[in-house]
């Protein structure tokens, strides 16, 4: 296709999905046309043209457009990167001003419901590219069975991985405080830059949670359905307080059908984002969700709550009630109790050296009527022997997951690092073929692994290594939640949990 059909191709794209209405085709033309620096169409009929498109050819249209603008010297064609800010641009042309997204957005919230609101806006999310489906959609995606019920695996491949030139180029470029990180509401617009993300087709939609201002987005990297991002109109730090737990259920009164949680507010038990405060959510339930509660208790202090202690490996306080203030002052009360807890036989103490070790990962969800929140105790200690903390993935299982164990993980859905895409078909072959892991570089983190799957599994073969692979990878992730979990699943974690709700 020319530069010219592209051009008619994309208009009719956004025709298509609403981005604009046939008053806005010849302009939108021309914003194009200026963007790839032509004077006009070479003639009459071609100027006219607009041809019909499915939505799923984008990819396709974008390619054929960066090929010709790279080509071209539109811009420095440096591969993923660069080519991830132009078309960013080239999407940036289509896209409503915000105040009309807002607009349209309020609109569907007030006349039809909360839930044909966000299906608007996840779906107009997509359509601008800012979600990329067409990566998103090559994700690997399986459930694996446990005792603690199925659990989530993904193995995320739709944020790119940058090339050694492309991380160069970014570490040479210009440093800004402009905006101040990625989830800062100046992104909405933004040009990016090679150190930082474009976001020209990024609207966000302002919320009022606990009297204050916050914004609602989606992730561009959806681990799960509608995976939303909820941030703080302010750059300011995570921090897990009484406002946390007011904030997080005022958006499950706005969006019943969605949950939303927090990331825990220090380092090793956190998210990857601690300098802007900030929730996940979505529209997906996740395992622990279905996790059924195996002991309940009583909280004098608060007859109206209904509380227990849930069955999942990590250590979880879940709590119930009709009213939304009722679960924020026990919520509160929990995690102040938390933070000054110390149990030296249990190994955990409230802080060392100045430092604070106890904090809580919370999860809102609506079920009908009732108000649930789900309390998971998290602690950051670190020794000689964890260094990397007592109550994270420990070395042993680094070679499936190393990285933090946040919100996410936390529910029951791993983010596996891409490259076990290639480490596991390239594991399974291998084991096939009797080849010794520990002279394979690549594979050696995996051998012991692996020599104990084949111990277990005599029969394993070409036919059904991928399954057993996949199996075994989730019920590594189900151990890499055990040791996140401050307490045991044994009679003397048990116990020792029960000490913590004594204090309760």
């Amino acid at each position: 296709m020319t530069i010219y059909e592209n051009i008619n191709r994309l208009t009719s794209y956004a025709l298509l999905n609403s981005l604009i209405t046939k008053e806005d085709v010849i302009y939108t033309k021309n914003r194009l046309l200026e963007l790839f620096q032509l004077d006009g169409f070479e003639n009459e009929e071609e100027a006219a043209a607009l041809p019909q498109v499915k939505t799923e050819e984008l990819e396709e249209i974008l390619k054929e457009m960066l090929d010709w603008a790279g080509e071209n010297k539109i811009f420095d064609d440096q591969g993923i990167v660069t080519r991830d800010l132009f078309d960013t641009k080239i999407m940036g042309q289509l896209v409503p001003p915000p105040s009309d997204v807002i607009d349209i957005f309020n609109t569907i919230y007030e006349e039809k419901s909360p839930e044909a609101a966000t299906d608007w806006y996840y779906k107009f999310s997509g359509d601008t590219d800012y979600i990329r489906r067409y990566r998103v959609c090559k994700d690997l995606k399986w459930k694996t069975e446990t005792e603690y019920g199925d659990i989530d695996i993904t193995i995320n491949l739709s944020k790119p991985e940058k090339d050694p030139k492309a991380i160069a180029a970014a570490r040479n470029a210009k440093q800004s405080g402009y905006p101040a990180c990625l989830l800062c509401k100046e992104n909405e617009g933004y040009a990016g830059r090679l150190n930082h993300a474009a976001r020209q087709n990024h609207r966000i939609i302002p919320l009022t949670l606990n009297g204050e201002s916050w914004n609602l987005q989606y992730s561009p990297y959806v681990y799960y359905n509608e995976h939303c991002i909820v941030f703080d109109s302010r750059h300011i730090p995570m921090k897990i307080e009484r406002a946390t737990f007011a904030r997080l259920l005022d958006f499950v009164t706005l969006f019943p059908h969605y949950i939303l949680g927090s990331n825990a507010d220090i380092p090793i038990v956190g998210g990857s984002i601690l300098t802007h405060n900030h929730f996940q959510g979505g529209r997906y339930e996740f395992p622990m969700a279905k996790a059924p509660v195996e002991k309940e208790f009583k909280l004098k202090k608060f007859p109206k709550v209904k509380a227990g202690i849930v069955k999942w490996p990590m250590s979880v306080i879940r709590i119930t009630a009709k009213k939304a203030d009722d679960l924020v002052d026990c919520a509160t009360y929990i995690l102040d109790k938390w933070r000054a807890y110390t149990d030296k036989e249990a190994f955990i103490f409230a802080e060392s050296d100045g430092e604070q070790h106890n904090t809580i990962t919370p999860i809102a969800r609506r079920r009908g009527k009732l108000f649930e929140l789900d309390l998971v105790l998290r602690n950051n200690i670190t020794t000689e022997e964890h260094p990397m903390g007592v109550y994270h993935p420990h070395a042993n299982l680094h070679h499936i997951k190393k990285e933090n164990i946040g919100l996410i993980e936390v529910m029951g859905l791993a983010v596996l690092p891409s490259r076990l895409k290639k480490e596991l078909a390239d594991l399974a072959k291998a084991m096939c073929n009797k080849e010794d892991l520990r002279k394979n570089e690549e594979l050696s983190k995996h051998a012991d692994w692996a020599e104990d799957i084949l111990k277990r599994y005599p029969d394993f073969n070409s036919a059904n290594a991928e399954e057993i692979l996949r199996k075994e990878t989730g019920i590594v992730f189900s151990k890499v939640l055990e040791d996140a979990g401050v307490y045991k699943r044994d009679e003397k974690g048990k116990a020792a949990f029960d000490r913590f709700i004594a204090v309760l």
